[in-house]
């Protein structure tokens, strides 16, 4: 299979760290969602799930990115919109299991739409607060930052 290895022109690797960042974030569930013939968990299980879930990336990427005090403040910037950006996607994918067993075809490419829809606006949305953040960072802390997403990032896509 051939392999499309996205490029990004020079002074863009913020945009393109942030854009990472978010899909390190992102829980990839929609393709995954339950069948029929699966039992999926009960709602407020997956809910307890995804905010630990969402709370664990956030608290290793604080510790692995080290996040200093002083750039605390802008951390939590960007925390929260990862909070809000989940909270968008687990509506999303409860919409689209409550309703999975009803949906036609054209219904489920919609539901993949708005979820594709949604998870490049969460990226719209973390860049600037990113940005801010990676531009406070040292230059070895950038340096970690970069080695963090470019490894994290071909890992989960290797597990994709």
């Amino acid at each position: 299979m051939k392999s499309n290895t996205a490029t990004f022109p020079p002074g863009r690797s913020s945009a393109a760290i942030a854009a990472l960042f978010l899909a390190i974030t992102a829980l990839a569930c929609p393709a995954d969602a339950a069948t029929p013939a699966q039992n999926p968990a009960p709602a407020h299980v997956i809910t307890v799930a995804a905010h630990e879930s969402i709370d664990s990336r956030i608290n290793s990427l604080h510790s692995k990115l080290q996040i200093t005090q002083a750039q605390e403040a802008l951390w939590q910037k960007v925390a929260q919109v990862m909070r809000d950006n989940e909270n968008t996607m687990h509506a999303l994918r409860e919409t689209r299991m409550s309703q999975m067993n009803n949906m036609s075809a054209m219904d489920d490419l919609k539901s993949y739409g708005q979820a594709a829809d949604a998870h490049a606006e969460g990226i719209r949305k973390l860049t600037p607060v990113f940005q801010t953040l990676y531009d406070s960072m040292s230059d070895k802390q950038k340096k970690n930052t970069d080695l963090i997403f470019r490894t994290e990032h071909h890992d989960s896509a290797k597990k994709g």
